[in-house]
């Protein structure tokens, strides 16, 4: 596996042990480096232990991404540490998981600017990479959102308005790069993703939540159709629906 200066790099923002380390090794198995970023290290040296045990060359970021200079500042450090930055997936949990998502009827400007911050920092990001991509005439943005972008799901109100602006960025970006090379792609999810932190939180409770088997989503499967849109660029969405 390429592991020189001169392998592309995949930055993985909003990385966990769900769907987050599924992008960063299956990217990884393609000869790609890993940045990680995440909100906190806690988890860093275990991620780091967990990539480097299948020969992928990876670092490690702390940032909270609404924070503007936090999120440029390890986007910095990424492209000191590797030299360059190819593909970005972005796909923080636009919630903390023991918290809930404000229905429809009950949204108000506040809940619905609190969702929206994690779509920002998506702008943020483009914006920070995309003139080396466009100068080199390559590159992947890959965005990952929920279902309620695409289906009317009321209960999600707040995160509904967030995960549609979501989507609709990233498929405009997608028509918009088509002439300089560099591909933007959508993963809109309907489901839990196992090992994920907000899947764990839920399964912890069934009394409350019920049988999750037939609501979540291998993510593994959900990082090899990210591989595949960013290698093929045939399409610019993939959808995963397991709610029905």
């Amino acid at each position: 596996m390429p592991s020189s200066t001169s392998a592309p790099v995949t930055v993985v923002i909003g990385a966990g042990p769900g769907l987050g380390m599924s992008v960063a090794h299956r990217f990884g198995r393609a000869g790609h480096r890993v940045a990680l970023v995440s909100r906190t290290a806690a988890r860093h040296a275990g991620y780091l232990s967990s990539l480097a045990d299948a020969g992928v060359t990876a670092s490690a970021h702390a940032a909270d991404v609404r924070v503007a200079d936090q999120l440029h500042a390890a986007l910095d450090a990424i492209r000191e540490r590797h030299g360059r930055i190819d593909v970005v997936y972005y796909g923080p949990a636009a919630m903390d998981p023991s918290s809930s998502p404000v229905p429809i009827t009950e949204v108000g400007r506040a809940s619905v600017e609190d969702a929206m911050s994690w779509v920002y920092p998506a702008v943020d990001v483009v914006t920070s990479v995309l003139p080396e991509m466009v100068a080199r005439g390559d590159g992947g943005l890959l965005f990952g959102g929920g279902l309620s972008a695409v289906l009317p799901m009321p209960a999600l109100g707040n995160l509904a308005v967030s995960s549609a602006a979501l989507r609709n960025y990233a498929l405009t970006l997608n028509a918009g790069l088509a002439e300089h090379g560099v591909y933007a792609g959508m993963l809109t999810i309907g489901g839990l993703i196992e090992r994920g932190d907000i899947h764990t939180h839920i399964a912890a409770d069934p009394g409350t939540f019920g049988d999750l088997s037939n609501a979540t989503l291998n993510p593994d499967d959900l990082a090899e159709a990210a591989w595949g849109m960013y290698e093929r660029r045939d399409r610019a969405e993939e959808t995963f629906n397991v709610l029905g």
